[in-house]
């Protein structure tokens, strides 16, 4: 059988299913959330350890042509969510050919060590060494040139159209905007470095952020020039991207940064006080989310308490409740001001799910949000393991859909 003959089976079941009218229903349903005029919590799972759930061999690569074998990865990544554990997915009327990029690099490369427990598993143990320990180091960064090389991303479109095109379009697409300058950071310092030389030497780390600011700035520039941001994402870093204000209307040129999401973090700063967030990190953040008309900030890093900080960002919009916050005090904080983007614990999906225990943590983020008139989207992310147990995450998807249709 012929990589086309696998793959063109696949293709026209996604696109069956994508013309469901659930696709059209979870639409209205995610634009209300991000609109602030939610009709009731969006419920999304993503980051999925796909290597452990492979039962009946449906999510098997048999395409032997990098090009097709990723085409042949997503659609049978989609399908099996979709029909196993889909809760409010909503699947793209068309296959994505992402615009390949390029980039000169930042002139300084990590070194690390990594240690795995499951040689299947892409999430492993880091252990970096600290490459930006000295002015000397820092003065090695440069800015990096990004590229758009069309005719690598043509040729992709070329070979995808003219095996599926006839089941479903094929679109080429632009990429989100996403900036953790302190977890990059974090990758050229290791954490302990980072977070001693906040306290001890405030000078140097601000000429590191400072650095690190000007190369996000000018990348996100040129992104916007040379027409690198898609202007209709379904999703920002794993939530919720549908919104009635984005991206508005076109003048025909490329997308501009005022037209998309700006997506922040500090997920390193989760053990730091709100002052030194607001010192090292905020007060960078403000110039780069500046530019974008909506933005969402927030990940791992508790924020439950640093709400006040987070409104000084232009054009907020979103805020990570990770399952280390308290999201009765960030729902009191956030009201109906912005989304709260509630990432419940995946730990629960990780051995043996305790379904008491799940009604338990959602129910109080249902009522936290409903008695402080909160939008919400719930997210099981960041799923280093479902204890090779599908099971646990069709169980998880049920659970928490039952309680939001409830809403």
């Amino acid at each position: 059988m012929t990589d086309t003959q696998i793959l063109r089976p696949l293709a026209y079941a996604y696109a069956q299913a994508a013309q469901s009218a659930a696709n059209d229903e979870r639409r209205l349903l995610h634009r209300a959330v991000n609109d602030l005029k939610m009709i009731r919590p969006v419920v999304l799972i993503d980051e999925i350890p796909f290597h452990e759930l492979d039962f009946d061999g449906s999510l098997t690569l048999r395409c032997t042509d990098p090009v097709f074998r990723g085409a042949e990865d997503f659609f049978r990544k989609k399908l099996f969510q979709w029909k196993y554990f889909p809760a409010d997915m909503i699947l793209t009327p068309y296959y994505p050919v992402y615009k390949v990029m390029t980039s000169t690099g930042i002139g300084l490369e990590v070194e690390e060590k990594t240690l795995a427990t499951d040689e299947n598993n892409y999430i492993v143990s880091h252990e970096y060494h600290d490459r930006l320990a000295t002015p000397e180091d820092l003065a090695k960064i440069r800015i990096p040139e990004i590229g758009y090389d069309e005719a690598a991303t043509r040729a992709v479109f070329d070979k995808i159209a003219n095996a599926v095109g006839d089941l479903i379009p094929v679109r080429i697409t632009g990429h989100n905007a996403y900036s953790s300058m302190w977890d990059e950071i974090s990758f050229y310092r290791g954490v302990t470095p980072l977070l001693i030389d906040l306290a001890e030497r405030p000078e140097f780390s601000h000429a590191i952020i400072r650095k690190f600011t000007d190369i996000e700035l000018s990348v996100s520039e040129q992104m916007e020039r040379l027409g690198l941001y898609e202007p209709n994402p379904i999703g920002i870093h794993c939530t919720a991207a549908l919104c009635s204000g984005l991206p508005g209307e076109s003048d025909g040129g490329p997308t501009r940064r005022s037209q998309v999401w700006g997506r922040g973090m500090a997920q390193i700063f989760g053990s730091v006080s709100k002052a030194m967030h607001e010192e090292f990190d905020i007060a960078y953040m403000k110039e780069v989310f500046a530019p974008f008309g909506l933005t969402y900030y927030g990940c791992c890093e508790p924020l439950d308490r640093k709400i006040d900080i987070l409104e000084q960002l232009p054009h907020l919009r979103k805020i990570g409740v990770s399952p280390w916050a308290d999201v009765d005090v960030a729902a009191e904080a956030i009201g109906g001001k912005y989304v709260l983007a509630n990432k419940p614990n995946p730990a629960a999906v990780a051995a043996v799910l305790d379904e008491d225990a799940l009604r338990k943590e959602i129910s109080r983020t249902l009522a936290a949000c409903k008695r402080n008139g909160c939008s919400c989207d719930i997210v099981l992310k960041d799923i280093s393991s479902a204890g090779y147990k599908l099971d646990n995450l069709v169980r998880w998807e049920k659970t928490v859909m039952e309680m939001v249709r409830s809403w």
